[in-house]
């Protein structure tokens, strides 16, 4: 990843938007990574792939839920 100071966004934005046609490039202020410029297209596939497991606390289950929990677990513990 390529790695730009918030001075250089300033001074050299043109470069720096065109590095982030290439690939996601960090933007760091005072020595500390502060943002990272990428394409809206890179930006969409990565929440497209965004982690999409939640929390649930075991009374919410539905009956089959907890079922396909159970089997599920059996199968790890089998493998």
């Amino acid at each position: 990843m390529v790695h730009y100071t918030l001075t250089d966004l300033s001074n050299r934005a043109g470069e720096i938007v065109e590095a982030a046609y290439r690939g996601p490039v960090d933007i760091s202020k005072r020595g500390k990574r502060k943002f990272v410029l990428m394409t809206a297209e890179d930006f969409d596939r990565m929440n497209a792939r965004a982690d999409q497991r939640r929390a649930v606390h075991v009374d919410d289950l539905t009956e089959a839920e907890a079922e396909a929990l159970i089997a599920g677990l059996s199968d790890v513990d089998d493998g």
